[in-house]
């Protein structure tokens, strides 16, 4: 991971292989944000320079030699664009880092940063400076370290938000390597090996029950949905509890470490990013390190609902009927709305701990894409009040949710003839059925919120800003911000 540092150093005298600078656009020119400590002459020249390279408005990063005076070798301009708010600051900054040259130390300006623009400058630069190597021989290295430069002796707060990001973009690379990892080598409990790894020397708790423990359980869509693969499912729960804490939120994660449909069998296209269906699951249990890592005084309990999506001789039906922990029966329709399945069995278990909230998040719908596009994940719940606050809090950390309904008029749809209720129902609206369908497994009375992240999760297109392509690691600073906000 890329070191993070302050520096009492003005930016041109940080050391460093390169020097970021923010600017945005000024009419039809590039102009330097403060922060640069750089005298009115020196911004000017660079902003020119700059300008003459850059396509008119567009963010992208821009790279020039650097001028006497600089001590790096290369200046890289970050370009803010919108109104220059602390986020599109941060995606410039993240952008400029992931442009920076292999294995370079950066020095990024912050000159008279207050708190919000330092963290966003601090974010940005080390979630922009994320590479996943794992596979590539030939794989340019990310950037060694990355310096803060603020001109003045950093302060507690300056150090503390330091200390901050370090952990935040630690957790969204845990998120985004597991998400990018091969399903060959991230079965089911493998996956829970990470867990038990990343909290081994912690006093957060870690419990998996195996596929016997499972079965004797009664956990009926984890079975279900594992039974057609030779790699057996898990079920993960993560146990913190916080200093002082007198809250109590369960965080619930779909964990499909590859989803070929099973017997309702997905076209191959569909298949090939079907590794991220567990982003859901990564996204917990980096909030949960996050907590612990943040000592927030809150307490935690995430729940990992792991399983491999497989066809075989063994795999589960259309037709079949199955029971969910706690005895609810589900008529299995679609072998390819497993993810529902396997979340029913973990809420219901979170319930039993009875947390003041619980949000689940997982890779769900493909109508969630429909509806909200690659970047926007849905929320839905039973609770407005604790839907708008995840809301804002994904707002707060840089990453966007739209407030979706749970129309009562869907439920019928997801009426079965033979079971309590069938996994799909009407396909128009599938994202809020889909809920509708995980509802029906909370409590009445436990405030409750789930976020569909299917196109969040996993970035097909190009990288942009800070986010790479392939795992976004999206929902951890979304659940860490809202958990940071409930322990307050």
């Amino acid at each position: 991971m890329t070191e993070l540092r302050l520096a009492a150093t003005p930016p041109a005298a940080t050391p460093a292989d390169a020097l970021v600078l923010s600017a945005h656009w000024r009419d039809d020119s590039l102009s330097l944000l403060p922060g640069s400590g750089l005298g009115a002459k020196e911004r000017r020249r660079i902003a020119a320079a700059a300008t003459a390279l850059a396509a008119p408005g567009s963010v992208e990063p821009v790279r020039l030699p650097s001028p006497p005076g600089i001590e790096s070798a290369t200046v890289i301009v970050a370009v803010a664009g919108g109104d220059c708010d602390d986020e599109q600051v941060r995606r410039a900054v993240g952008a400029a880092l992931r442009v920076a040259p292999a294995g370079c130390s950066a020095a990024v300006g912050a000159v008279g940063a207050d708190r919000g623009r330092l963290r966003a400058l601090a974010e940005g630069a080390a979630l922009g400076a994320y590479r996943f190597n794992r596979y590539r021989s030939d794989a340019p290295p990310a950037p060694s370290r990355v310096t803060l430069a603020l001109g003045v002796k950093p302060d507690a707060a300056a150090r503390t938000v330091l200390r901050e990001a370090a952990a935040l973009a630690d957790a969204v690379q845990l998120a985004r390597d597991l998400v990018n990892t091969a399903p060959n080598d991230l079965p089911p409990e493998e996956l829970a090996q990470v867990a038990r790894d990343t909290f081994a020397d912690t006093d957060v708790g870690v419990k998996v029950w195996t596929e016997a423990q499972l079965r004797r359980g009664g956990f009926g869509g984890l079975v279900g949905v594992g039974q057609g693969s030779a790699n057996p499912p898990r079920l993960v729960r993560l146990r913190y509890r916080g200093p002082k804490a007198t809250s109590h939120v369960a965080l619930v994660g779909k964990g499909i470490t590859f989803d070929s449909g099973g017997l309702s069998l997905k076209p191959a296209k569909a298949m090939e990013w079907m590794k991220a269906d567990m982003g859901g699951a990564a996204a917990v249990l980096a909030a949960v390190k996050l907590a612990h890592d943040w000592k927030l005084p809150v307490n935690v309990t995430g729940w990992l609902a792991v399983a491999e999506n497989m066809p075989s001789g063994k795999a589960q039906r259309p037709g079949d009927v199955i029971t969910i922990r706690g005895g609810k029966t589900v008529e299995v329709l679609n072998t390819d709305a497993e993810g529902r399945l396997v979340l029913a069995d973990a809420l219901v278990e979170a319930a039993k701990g009875r947390p003041d909230q619980i949000i689940d998040i997982a890779t769900l719908t493909g109508a969630q894409l429909v509806a909200l596009g690659p970047r926007v994940a849905g929320a839905m719940g039973n609770d407005d009040n604790l839907r708008a606050a995840v809301v804002a809090a994904g707002e707060s950390a840089g990453e966007s949710l739209w407030p979706m309904p749970l129309p009562p008029e869907l439920r019928p749809s997801l009426d079965s003839p033979v079971a309590d209720l069938a996994n799909i129902g009407d396909r128009n609206g599938g994202m809020l059925t889909a809920a509708l369908f995980l509802q029906e497994f909370v409590p009445d009375g436990t405030a409750w919120v789930h976020l569909d992240i299917a196109g969040p999760a996993f970035n097909e297109g190009a990288a942009s800003g800070y986010l790479p392509k392939g795992g976004t690691g999206f929902g951890v600073r979304t659940l860490a911000e809202h958990l940071r906000a409930v322990s307050q």
